[in-house]
């Protein structure tokens, strides 16, 4: 969430800020609810004041023995203004943050611009890669059925059978074991999200019709993004001894609104997949540092699988609601020609922090704290970039080295 106080101090730069991502700020809006509660909010100051006097005028009457039957009636009629007005202050707040809460963060200074996909900036690739034609990874195994899981559940969803579930397992072991080498810490989380949690990362309000509700206060999560943010919500964390880095394992649940005839083959858009998350709670001043740490995080594990792969900086108009500079991993599918998003690494400034209300203190002064995140990686489209990147002329899918030890096996039969 932008801080209120920051929007009315620079509102033009607010608008032409959020106009590059191509939203379209009602500044006017906002300033009529601002003024109003600043309004209430004297008001209702000033009443607090002629309380205060008026409750201390009544104790030195009644400490002098003296009739206090017309002061008792001006501070009952007080006290009815006060409530009153107390009640209108909040609806007034309440009216603010609802619109601001549905206000994307600001991009960064560095931030390429741009309407969409188009405009994100190139910044560097593995090798190249072979470029020939591939079958997908549904047509080099049988030990990965859609339609098993269409009669279990619907669309969008997998079975892995046997040596494709090991080495999806595999995966998601090594990516674990690397992130804590690199110094984050392994947490295990609900995989349920209540709506404060939600709100702190940004998915709710806004983006509801994304996640899968399951009652009135609670949803699957879309990433563990949500559970490892938000376990410092609304606390003061100690930041001096270095950033707190999480990690987590989860399997994630999406609706995938909207993209309806979009990679409806395969395992590359599903309803639930599994990813490893990296977290960071990090000091203003070394956010953007964390940031390049992170995605060279996830960056090695692709090194390490040896996949081809290209690193692109996402343009203002294709941004994430809470991202302001984003760096997406795309690794490369032999199957579609292309590469395609396996991590996206994100520092969310403290757009983040100031919806969970989790700070730090520096120099004596509360502050919030700076929120980063990354996949490292989708394991499933891992998984798919493993088959089809490593499937022989004799009919075999060749196992990453990093991973033959845990699968016991140098190859799998398709």
């Amino acid at each position: 969430m932008i801080d209120s106080a920051y929007i009315r101090e620079n509102s033009d730069s607010v608008v032409n800020n959020l106009a590059s991502r191509g939203y379209e700020f009602d500044i006017k809006a906002f300033i009529k609810l601002d003024e109003e509660k600043r309004g209430l909010q004297k008001s209702l100051e000033e009443l607090q004041a002629q309380r205060n006097k008026l409750s201390k005028e009544y104790g030195e009457l009644k400490k002098a023995g003296a009739l206090t039957t017309d002061l008792d009636l001006e501070i009952g009629n007080l006290k009815t203004l006060l409530m009153d007005e107390e009640l209108k202050f909040k609806d007034a707040q309440i009216k603010l943050d609802e619109l601001v809460s549905e206000v994307p963060n600001l991009i960064s200074d560095s931030t390429p611009i741009g309407k969409d996909e188009n405009s994100n900036k190139f910044i560097r690739k593995s090798s190249d890669p072979e470029i020939q034609q591939s079958p997908d990874h549904l047509e080099i195994t049988t030990k990965i059925s859609t339609e098993i899981a269409a009669k279990l559940a619907g669309s969008r969803f997998a079975v892995l059978k046997n040596e494709l579930a090991k080495l999806q397992r595999a995966l998601i072991h090594f990516m674990l074991t690397e992130a804590i080498k690199n110094g984050y810490t392994e947490m295990y989380v609900p995989y349920i999200a209540n709506k404060e949690s939600l709100f702190g990362t940004g998915q709710l309000p806004k983006f509801e019709d994304d996640l899968f509700k399951i009652s009135d206060d609670y949803y699957l999560i879309p990433t563990a993004e949500v559970p490892l943010t938000n376990l410092h919500r609304d606390e003061i964390v100690d930041l001096s001894k270095g950033s707190l880095k999480y990690t987590a394992h989860t399997p994630c649940f999406r609706s995938e609104a909207g993209s309806y005839g979009q990679d409806t083959r395969g395992l590359i858009r599903q309803h639930q997949f599994e990813k490893v998350e990296i977290v960071q709670l990090v000091e203003p001043r070394n956010s953007f540092v964390a940031l390049e740490e992170m995605t060279s995080h996830a960056e090695s594990i692709l090194q390490s699988l040896e996949l081809p792969y290209q690193i692109i900086e996402l343009c203002s108009g294709d941004l994430g609601f809470s991202s302001a500079k984003t760096y997406d991993l795309e690794v490369w599918l032999p199957s579609q020609g292309k590469y395609r998003e396996i991590s996206s690494c994100s520092n969310c400034l403290d757009f983040q922090a100031r919806r969970a209300k989790i700070r730090f203190k520096e120099d004596g002064k509360t502050n919030f704290v700076h929120t980063l995140n990354g996949s490292a990686l989708a394991a499933g489209r891992a998984l798919i970039a493993v088959v089809e990147n490593n499937f022989q002329s004799n009919g075999k899918i060749t196992i990453p080295n990093v991973l033959r030890d845990y699968m016991q096996a140098d190859f799998i039969e398709v």
